[in-house]
């Protein structure tokens, strides 16, 4: 599909990923509607420090997705919706497990029945690579088992689901971006990545973790964010759930170590037992098998590898290290 002259909503626009995808569509002369959380100070998240030239060309729709008549609205006029609003701490979803189904479950469904009524020419709807759970083989392609292990993954795969669902049933354009560990400016603190950073950068050489051992696969946001311009624009991507990943494996423990070196900092770690997850939930291994994304949508990281993860933390340090940037973190507090 090209994407030129579509109107093209952002579901959680004023997110860490939604704000980069936004601001590169804007950039690449699309016409975007951003649909951010409705709230009383009048806020749009991360798009609040975008260059005033991306605001000023944004279509700015304030909302909430567990109201269908409010999304309804939003899709109006759109061509194309790229779904990615979600509830997506892990720690809060074993806190409120209600808020995760509302959002993301019934969120997904409000979205996705718009679409069909609207009549829209695609949609390109979020997963997580929590939803495959701890690696029963790897790399994990999609065919992997889905297992929820909290009950965040847990919606995601409801959400999953739903969205396929009107697919196989409606023939409604779906496609299903699943992204592996996104990291990046603007990440919330609740992520090991930011989390490293902000106590490194306050000072700290003894920093609070939880499990050192568990692998991940990082997947820096620009990638990330060209891996949904790519879903949104292959025809072959419908019906398909497509991972989106570097297809490079690191322990928590090394990531520490590398962040570290990049700082140049020497740190030691403390295993703080509030970030540690409940018994069976944690997944314990992350490997993405990238091979599908590449056959499909001609799409591979620019930042994989070792040296492509070091250059990630390069610029997200960075951007962290700002002082005006590092003032919004509470570094010295648990994010749940």
């Amino acid at each position: 599909m090209d994407l030129t002259n579509k109107k093209i909503l952002v579901t959680g626009a004023d997110g860490f990923i939604g704000s980069h995808l936004t601001e590169e569509l804007i950039r690449r002369g699309h016409d975007v509607r951003a649909f951010v959380l409705y709230n009383s100070f009048n806020s749009w998240g991360w798009l609040d420090q975008a260059p005033n030239d991306i605001k000023g060309s944004l279509d700015v729709f304030a909302g909430d997705i567990r109201d269908p008549y409010g999304v309804k609205v939003a899709v109006k006029s759109c061509d194309v919706v790229l779904h990615l609003a979600a509830l997506i701490a892990i720690p809060y979803s074993y806190h409120s497990p209600d808020t995760y189904i509302d959002t993301n479950v019934k969120g997904t469904l409000n979205v996705i029945q718009a679409a069909r009524e609207l009549e829209v020419q695609k949609v390109v709807h979020t997963s997580t690579s929590e939803v495959y759970g701890t690696a029963q083989f790897v790399p994990i392609t999609e065919q992997h088992p889905l297992r929820g292990q909290s009950p965040y993954s847990a919606s995601k795969i409801g959400a999953d689901q739903i969205a396929m669902s009107f697919y196989d049933s409606f023939s409604l354009p779906v496609s299903i971006i699943r992204p592996f560990n996104t990291y990046g400016p603007r990440q919330s603190a609740r992520a090991v990545i930011p989390t490293i950073i902000t106590q490194i950068a306050n000072g700290l050489t003894n920093i609070k973790l939880g499990a050192l051992n568990t692998t991940r696969d990082f997947n820096f946001v620009k990638d990330t964010v060209d891996g949904f311009i790519s879903v949104a624009q292959s025809d072959q991507s419908l019906g398909e759930v497509i991972n989106i990943g570097s297809n490079f494996e690191i322990s928590i423990g090394e990531t520490v170590e590398l962040i570290a070196e990049v700082m140049n900092e020497k740190v030691k770690v403390n295993t703080d037992e509030m970030r540690i997850r409940p018994e069976k939930s944690e997944v314990e291994r992350l490997w993405a098998d990238n091979a599908k994304a590449k056959r499909i949508l001609g799409w591979e990281p620019k930042y994989g590898g070792r040296e492509g993860f070091k250059r990630g933390l390069r610029e997200t340090v960075e951007w962290f290290t700002n002082p005006h940037n590092l003032s919004t973190y509470k570094a010295d507090r648990y994010n749940i």
